[in-house]
């Protein structure tokens, strides 16, 4: 349970870095996304972290991988909304 709060922690300040990092006019605009965002990429960095074995079962990702992760995933969020797959909740 504390690994997944951990997660969480460490998710939204990736969440919060990552969003000061990427360049583009697509950025998610909004606390709650932003956060869940960070949070989306640090679960995916401690995900492939612990299945390439660079961590262990009850350990999370770090803050300079999560916030790879972190940027993985607003790439992955920028490429959608630029594809027209998902609405921009900015652009209302």
């Amino acid at each position: 349970m504390g690994g997944i709060i951990w997660v969480i922690i460490v998710g939204f300040i990736a969440g919060i870095i990552a969003r000061f990092l990427s360049p583009g006019p697509n950025n998610p605009s909004g606390f709650i996304l932003t956060t869940v965002l960070g949070i989306a990429g640090a679960f995916l960095a401690t995900f492939i972290g612990q299945a390439i074995g660079h961590y262990g079962p009850e350990q999370g990702a770090g803050f300079i991988t999560a916030t790879i992760g972190a940027l993985v995933v607003l790439f992955i969020w920028n490429r959608l909304v630029a594809a027209r797959v998902i609405p921009d909740p900015g652009n209302r």
